[in-house]
């Protein structure tokens, strides 16, 4: 009977290649993989061009930069945008955007008209569309497949980025020896028409609200995300692992193409090659990862990969060895997928729907930030003192904060059930009200034992997070001062849309927090709830 349960346990349990059992998914799956590949060919195709045009190790290091620091600006209003409007529509926008802006530097670089300057712009153009593009692709993905399947389509995604940096960096380099420069970046525009394809074939239908309300206002929509990741535990735990493996991991990002030519004395080819490498121990450690989690929980998994990737960055800072550099080269990527992946992972399951996009725009917002001032940062350094002392520094840093962080659980929202639970009834009012009426107070009153006040507090306290992850930007609780044991809590939502937003969006995971508070109430008596909408002098406008 044992083997029977076991038998039906593992047959039951996803396979890594179970998300191409969607059709969905396996098209725009291959579609990313090709557009990709034309990524990583940009990115090698930029960073050795800027080789070219300039030696300083802070100029190469601001590729990077450059390439990440949109997603910093950017990420939260595309996140917003891809919350609140069609994400298909979205994708289609930005990839469309993308292509252009690639069509046009492919152009100057085919001129010889490129400078660092444009380089850095173009760059930092197709970094604002990966930007608007990659919230709103990071929330679709659970469409595209079944909750379950979900770790295996992330991982998946990870497979099909590291597939592409094997591929897409060696073809970048042997184009550059046989046909110049400007032929990754031809290539690079071209490989967007795919993935314009597929999305207009894709028929995406949004997820059809409980009720009708106005489509969310940017900033509104803007703010409630970013309140939602700082009161979600889950979420929170997952940016701090994120800020710091980010920061130093991106030394090596930064430094590699000046260490490849400067150090390793090596042309565009053999810079590809690493590339390469880094794709290829990628992809093995996308397949090796369900193997990884039988034996490691999450924390153990971003630990053993940050030891990795630490391991490379030191050694980078020392060798002059090409084959030395290579297998370093393999192992940063391995180490690399094991960390992102269960990062990625994280961050989705601390998510519900309402608020995905603007959610994973925080987490992106995080990295690219991160990763951002790391090469900036990283390429300073290395400018004011040397290669070697800055890998060593990041090297170091890195395990220092391998240490510091660990104490903060991932993979939180495992267990949650964040689907809405309509614990409360609909609030009833003596007229109709407008959508945009607001602020609106809710108060909510409370009578226990006196005996009862320290516990009682502490299961309230616990609730403020969940009333502001769903919609309050103000939290309070108040105690009479006649009548012991009467308590009053009042929260503050910005509108009347808003209110009813946070009646639908209550998850089930916040229901026992709401019936842990109701255990202290005397006699079984409810609270009492009222709702107070602000009253604006008639003769002045609401500002």
């Amino acid at each position: 009977m044992p083997d029977q349960e076991q038998q039906m346990t593992q047959k039951s349990k996803p396979s890594a290649l179970s998300p191409f059992k969607h059709r969905t998914f396996t098209i725009m799956w291959l579609a990313a993989l090709v557009s990709n590949i034309g990524t990583w060919m940009h990115s090698v195709g930029a960073s050795w061009l800027m080789t070219d045009l300039s030696p300083s190790p802070l100029l190469i290091a601001l590729v990077q930069s450059a390439a990440m620091l949109p997603m910093f600006l950017f990420a939260l209003p595309a996140g917003a945008l891809a919350d609140i409007f069609n994400r298909r529509t979205l994708l289609l926008l930005t990839n469309s955007f993308m292509l252009v802006a690639a069509i046009l530097f492919a152009l100057l670089v085919w001129r010889g008209e490129a400078t660092a300057l444009w380089l850095l712009l173009f760059t930092f153009c197709l970094g604002a569309g990966t930007a608007f593009m990659a919230p709103a692709w990071q929330a679709v993905i659970p469409r595209m497949v079944p909750r379950e399947d979900l770790p295996q389509a992330i991982a998946l995604g990870g497979i099909s980025m590291n597939l592409s940096r094997a591929v897409g960096p060696a073809v970048a380099g042997i184009l550059i020896s046989l046909y110049g420069l400007a032929s990754p970046f031809i290539l690079n525009a071209l490989s967007f028409i795919f993935i314009i394809l597929a999305l207009a074939w894709w028929k995406y239908q949004s997820p059809t609200p409980s009720r009708t309300l106005p489509p969310e206002r940017v900033l509104p929509a803007m703010r409630a995300g970013t309140r939602y990741a700082w009161h979600s535990q889950p979420m929170k735990n997952t940016l701090w692992h994120v800020l710091g493996f980010m920061f130093f991991a991106n030394a090596f990002w930064g430094l590699l193409p000046l260490i490849s030519r400067s150090q390793l004395e090596g042309d565009a080819t053999f810079f590809g090659f690493l590339m390469g490498a880094i794709g290829t121990g990628g992809i093995l450690g996308a397949f090796l990862l369900p193997t990884f989690k039988e034996y490691l929980n999450a924390n153990r998994l971003v630990a053993t990969g940050g030891a990795g990737a630490a391991l490379v960055i030191g050694l980078f800072a020392f060798t002059r060895s090409p084959i030395v550099a290579l297998g370093a080269s393999f192992l940063f990527g391995l180490s690399w997928i094991l960390v992102l992946s269960t990062l990625n992972v994280s961050a989705q399951l601390a998510l519900p729907d309402w608020v995905r996009a603007r959610g994973l725009a925080v987490y992106l917002m995080t990295f690219s930030g991160s990763m951002s001032l790391g090469a900036a940062f990283w390429g300073w350094l290395a400018d004011a003192a040397s290669i070697q002392t800055a890998m060593l520094g990041a090297a170091i840093g890195a395990l220092l904060f391998i240490a510091f962080a660990y104490r903060f659980e991932l993979q939180q929202g495992e267990h949650l059930d964040l689907s809405p639970s309509h614990y409360w009834p609909e609030p009833v009012t003596h007229h109709d009200i407008q959508h945009d009426a607001g602020p609106v107070l809710v108060q909510v009153s409370y009578r226990i034992e006196e005996t009862d006040r320290a516990a009682f507090l502490e299961a309230l306290y616990a609730l403020r997070a969940s009333r502001k992850r769903n919609g309050a930007y103000r939290w309070g609780i108040y105690e009479d001062t006649r009548q012991p044991g009467v308590y009053v809590e009042y929260y503050l939502e910005e509108t009347w849309a808003e209110h009813l937003r946070h009646h639908d969006r209550l998850p089930h995971a916040d229901t026992p927090l709401q019936e842990t508070v109701l255990t202290f109430l005397t006699d079984g008596r409810p609270p009492r709830v009222q709702s107070f909408l602000a009253a604006h002098r008639p003769d002045r406008r609401r500002s």
